[in-house]
């Protein structure tokens, strides 16, 4: 059976399985399936949503302009817009290699919502290296990888069947 990115969910594989990413799924753990393709489309898509909202936001400014509420207003607003793109830019990048706090997160997110210019900005910017939390996701899958294979390693069998010692008897 496949996902929706044509990855194989059927695995029979024991051991921890790789957390998906949006637009990835699992294919961030070998590059198959389109992942370059994905990647470019992804950090292109991004690109072109920053560039209307950009527009959307340049248009609401004229709107204040020609409303006339002054220079104060104007001035606050590409202010309020800019500090949170800036915050919301931010926020996203280290989100990318460290799990951010959830009620931080929930706190932030108005900023985040105003600052969608700079979440966009930055998926774009790390789509040029990797998808978006693949490095956070890879560290993550080998460390549980790894566990599992201390664990199934020290395990030889049933242990009722071991030898015993003579000692013991």
């Amino acid at each position: 059976m496949s996902d929706e990115n044509g990855t194989d969910t059927s695995s029979t594989s024991p051991g921890p399985r790789p957390e998906e990413i949006r637009f990835f799924g699992t294919t961030w753990v070998d590059h198959s399936g389109g992942y370059a393709l994905r990647r470019a489309a992804v950090g292109v898509g991004a690109l072109v949503a920053a560039a209307a909202g950009c527009l959307v936001l340049r248009l609401a400014y004229q709107g204040l302009a020609i409303a006339d509420v002054g220079s104060f207003v104007n001035v606050l607003v590409v202010v309020m817009f800019a500090i949170c793109s800036a915050l919301a830019f931010t926020r996203t990048w280290s989100g990318f290699t460290q799990r951010p706090d959830p009620e931080r997160q929930a706190s932030l997110r108005g900023f985040m919502t105003i600052g969608f210019v700079g979440v966009l900005v930055a998926h774009a910017l790390r789509c040029l290296t990797e998808a978006p939390g693949e490095k956070l996701r890879r560290q993550e899958y080998e460390t549980a990888r790894e566990q599992y294979e201390r664990r199934t390693a020290r395990r030889a069998g049933n242990p009722a069947k071991k030898p015993r010692n003579k000692k013991e008897r």
